[in-house]
């Protein structure tokens, strides 16, 4: 089974996919688009699904550090909902909090210049969210 893993920004996706046993993660790809346009990633990914065989997908969904949720939790929510109606995959929400903080200080220690970092933190996101949820199923 296939299991694909999101990190949605307002202008961007980190994108990730397990392997077919679905142990281990692996990024994927940054798809960039316009911002707070999100029928354009729906649509991608839609597509991404269906070519892939996805079975399920693992959805970051940004907690505030005290567990509530916000604007952004709001979006991942409409677009989990959106996504749902385009697709049979079974989808779930995940969190995400301190993740892309986690990625930006590895790739600071690893001396990846900023410019590096911003191209590689969503997708790496992405892996990280996924990894988190296949682990949790052991």
């Amino acid at each position: 089974m296939r299991i694909l893993g999101l990190d949605l920004g307002s202008k961007t996706l980190g994108i990730a996919l397990s392997d077919p046993s679905a142990i281990l993660a692996s990024g994927i790809e940054t798809f960039t688009f316009t911002e707070g346009n999100y029928q354009i990633p729906l649509d991608y990914i839609a597509h991404f699904i269906d070519n892939n065989k996805v079975e399920l997908v693992v959805l970051g969904y940004p907690k505030n550090m005290d567990g509530s949720t916000g604007f952004q939790a709001k979006i991942s929510e409409d677009f989990r909902d959106e996504l749902k109606q385009k697709t049979k995959a079974t989808i779930v929400l995940w969190d995400e909090r301190l993740t892309s903080r986690i990625v930006n200080q590895v790739m600071i220690n690893a001396n990846m210049s900023r410019k590096k970092r911003k191209e590689k933190i969503d997708k790496l996101a992405a892996t990280i969210i996924l990894q988190s949820y296949l682990d949790s199923r052991k």
